[in-house]
C-alpha cells in the first residue's frame, strides 16, 4: 500500500490526461453516432419523445464509456 510520501504529481497529471482524453473520445463517439441517425438525436428525443431512441442512445453512452475506460485501464 502506498503513502502519501510515495505520491507524486506525475500521478494527478497522469489521470487528468487519461481523463480528458477519454472525455474527448466519449464526445468524438457520440457525435459520429449523431450524424448516422437519419433525422438527428435532438429532434427524435426531444420533440418527437422517442422514450426508445434515448433509452438505445443511454444503453450506448454507458457501452462506449465502458469501453473507453477499459482500453485505458
Amino acid at each position: 500500500m502506498k503513502t502519501m510520501s510515495e505520491f507524486h504529481p506525475s500521478y494527478l497529471i497522469n489521470a487528468a490526461a487519461y481523463a480528458a482524453a477519454g472525455v474527448l473520445l466519449f464526445i468524438l463517439v457520440f457525435l459520429a453516432l449523431d450524424r448516422m441517425i437519419p433525422h438527428g438525436l435532438r429532434r427524435q428525443i426531444v420533440e418527437e419523445k422517442n422514450v426508445a431512441l434515448a433509452v438505445l442512445i443511454g444503453l450506448m453512452s454507458i457501452a462506449v464509456g465502458l469501453i473507453i475506460a477499459s482500453a485505458f485501464h
